[in-house]
């Protein structure tokens, strides 16, 4: 009788570990800007945890107008390589108008 809780007891605990879903890696979701007037751009499911340069961003011409579709948090930076100051953390679903510029993110 005791080795049948155990033997069943054991199933159970990997039957649980197996049902849980692994952490992906990426922020699910896509995060897009605005890189001119009505020119939308964006990522598809970023990773996440690694810096992120935004293609065809300069220092004269950032991108702007983020919206964080992804399912986790965005932190904007001004600056390439998330790098100085000027950054702002973006919740999932958020939207942010033109006035916000941005050149890197990273996601939690």
């Amino acid at each position: 009788m005791r080795l049948r809780n155990a033997v069943l007891a054991a199933a159970s605990a990997i039957a649980l570990v197996l049902a849980v879903p692994f952490a992906a890696n990426a922020a699910t979701g896509d995060f897009l800007y605005k890189v001119g007037p009505g020119v939308v751009t964006g990522l598809a499911d970023p990773k996440s945890g690694e810096c992120i340069d935004l293609p065809w961003m300069t220092e004269d011409d950032p991108g702007f107008a983020p919206e964080n579709l992804t399912r986790s948090t965005a932190t904007v930076f001004l600056a390439a390589e998330c790098a100085g100051d000027v950054f702002y953390a973006m919740n999932p679903g958020k939207k942010l108008g033109d006035r916000l510029k941005l050149r890197s993110v990273v996601f939690s």
